[in-house]
């Protein structure tokens, strides 16, 4: 397919300790597979307005860090918020947070800010449990298990695919 006809997947995240970050690296590796696809990686600290309005759909990932999105995630948001609001209608999204206990916080505010913008979930939070409790483990870096990693691929693989054939 001509690259002007290729759809885009973004995927913006933010990660501390390693398992967000691992978890967006397979979401990628899912979506490589599907060559009518470009996919786009960015830290959200790189991310703005601009790279949302020139994309097709989203995955947005993030640890959960005292029941809320990571601060550089939310920094994001409130970056681009307003610059893209009523643009991005209906477009499709998956979100992932990487959380020691729940997620279910986090996984709410990034719904709320998706539901301003009125984008289209494609599929649950796909919430990864670390669980880390202490102040010691939550600091530490973390490996995420190959289940959880394959989790990410499929999420990547079907959004791609989904994106692909017109289906979102």
């Amino acid at each position: 397919m001509p690259d002007a006809a290729r759809k885009t997947l973004l995927l913006v995240y933010h990660s501390w300790t390693g398992a967000t970050e691992q978890m967006i690296h397979a979401v990628a590796r899912g979506a490589a597979c599907e060559p009518d696809v470009r996919v786009r990686l960015l830290r959200a600290v790189e991310a703005g307005p601009e790279d949302l309005l020139t994309a097709d759909g989203y995955v947005f990932a993030t640890p959960e860090n005292l029941a809320a999105i990571a601060g550089l995630m939310k920094d994001f948001f409130d970056r681009s918020y307003y610059a893209a609001l009523d643009q991005l209608n209906g477009r499709p999204y998956a979100s992932i947070v990487c959380a020691g206990s729940d997620g279910s916080n986090a996984a709410r505010q990034i719904a709320r800010i998706a539901t301003g913008w009125r984008l289209r979930e494609i599929t649950p939070p796909l919430i990864v449990c670390t669980h880390a409790q202490t102040p010691e483990e939550i600091l530490a870096p973390k490996s995420v298990a190959s289940t959880e990693l394959t989790k990410g691929e499929e999420l990547g693989a079907a959004f791609a695919t989904g994106l692909a054939i017109g289906a979102f």
